[in-house]
């Protein structure tokens, strides 16, 4: 392996490898290691603090009440079946990295949560299909200095509207870069259009096994931002960057399949009883996981009752203001697959993959009734008959939904108490530091975090 990684590191011009994680901030880092020195890197990887998971969005610093602080190392060990050089940066490569202590997978590990929730799927004979639907901005400065935060001065890269040839047209060349770096990572890309916002697009990428879903999803988020700076532009994933114009959400699609064969479709084209319960449980749990789907103070901006965002607990086939859709497909068996609207790229994807298994695990286990499927609009109905059919609006604010997750024992006993500790932690420090800013605050602060 390492003669091969070398020669490869060698054919590639290959000078750094940088080695990524996604925090308990849901911002992805990395540290990089110098091909010279492969040796020493290759097995045992890079240290970071273990204090890094308790970061906060706004600044470095320890969150209090975390149970982490300024003594311990955890290292980032590289796993190699992720490895992809970056055509956006050439001499530089990335792979994924898994958190270690003591020789062992750390409790805090992100990527390790996922891989827990997987093999606890498994252990019910079950696996996993996934997908993120990512929606970004393309973002343009009218000062020379696109680092500047004078947030009048970045616009959105075109004017235009929803599935506008137009917005095809001039942006077909980052767009067209953006493809083929995600493509030469190995990384399908099945959709594209310009979304509603001027400027912002949506690109769908093929589903897969959940682990490598949410690795694609980390590569995604580096890849398009990457890519638009190559073409002076800044990308965006934060939810709400502008007022007057869409939000960007970032649709998670899931599927069980059992020997090869997908459960989700019954009979007459009705979900089948596992598909059911499956939902059963990530609605019952929403208001919690919101805490890892939708974590930042922006991403209730989006949140909003008739902006197809999934703001109320419910579900339904092909309703788009659920917060859980079931679409149909006319070549296939249908369903095919469910699709949470309740998410977005400011969630670290192994957190928000992982604990959506866990809560959808426990609705099967119990036997949860998600109720009968909604087909019109949550929004339109009178408050007493959504409380008739059970249908809640959904947390408005990152503090409710701290609220929900603090004292959910489904996602305790998943996660662990003490990553359940820091994250809570995390979530904590963030919501004090940052509710009740302006929208133009926020943005400032998050437009090139997430």
């Amino acid at each position: 392996m390492n003669r091969e990684l070398r020669q490869t590191l060698e054919q590639q011009n290959i000078q750094f490898v940088r080695v990524l994680w996604c925090d308990n901030a849901n911002v992805i880092r990395g540290k990089a290691f110098h091909t010279g020195f492969l040796a020493e890197h290759q097995q045992q990887g890079i240290s970071i603090a273990i204090a890094q998971q308790a970061i906060p969005v706004m600044y470095d610093a320890v969150a209090p009440d975390s149970g982490l602080g300024p003594v311990g190392e955890a290292w980032l060990v590289p796993d190699w079946s992720t490895f992809n050089a970056l055509p956006y940066t050439p001499g530089h490569a990335s792979v994924m990295g898994d958190m270690v202590r003591g020789g062992e997978p750390w409790a805090l590990c992100p990527r390790n949560f996922l891989k827990r929730m997987i093999a606890e799927a498994d252990a019910e004979g079950l696996q996993v299909l996934a997908a993120f639907e990512n929606e970004f901005y393309l973002l343009r400065s009218l000062v020379p200095d696109l680092a500047a935060q004078n947030l009048g001065a970045i616009v959105p890269a075109d004017a235009t509207v929803f599935a506008s040839t137009l917005a095809m047209d001039l942006n077909y060349s980052v767009i067209g870069d953006i493809a083929e770096a995600l493509l030469a990572q190995g990384i399908p890309v099945e959709r594209y259009y310009p979304e509603s916002g001027g400027g912002q697009h949506e690109i769908a990428i093929r589903y897969t096994q959940a682990l490598q879903s949410a690795d694609w999803q980390i590569a995604f988020r580096e890849t398009v931002r990457g890519v638009a700076l190559r073409h002076q532009l800044r990308a965006s994933f934060l939810p709400k960057i502008f007022a007057d114009q869409a939000g960007s959400g970032c649709h998670l699609h899931l599927s069980l399949w059992r020997q090869g064969q997908n459960l989700m479709p019954g009979e007459n084209g009705e979900l089948s009883p596992i598909a059911r319960t499956f939902i059963g449980g990530i609605l019952h749990h929403l208001p919690a996981l919101m805490a890892l789907t939708t974590p930042s103070v922006n991403s209730y901006r989006r949140l909003q009752p008739h902006f197809w965002s999934g703001a109320f607990r419910c579900w339904g086939m092909d309703n788009r203001e659920a917060a859980v859709r079931v679409p149909s497909n006319p070549t296939a068996p249908s369903p095919t697959h469910i699709e949470l609207k309740t998410v977005d790229a400011s969630a670290n994807p192994y957190l928000a993959l992982g604990a959506t298994i866990a809560a959808g695990l426990d609705g099967i286990r119990r036997g949860l009734d998600p109720g009968e499927p909604l087909a019109i609009d949550p929004g339109h109905l009178p408050e007493a008959e959504r409380q008739k059919r059970g249908i809640e609006r959904l947390p408005a604010t990152l503090g409710e939904a701290i609220e929900h997750f603090s004292c959910n024992k489904t996602l305790l006993n998943a996660l662990g108490a003490d990553f359940f500790r820091a994250f809570l932690a995390v979530r904590r420090m963030e919501w004090k530091a940052l509710q009740g800013k302006t929208l133009e605050e926020e943005v400032k602060l998050l437009m090139e975090r997430y």
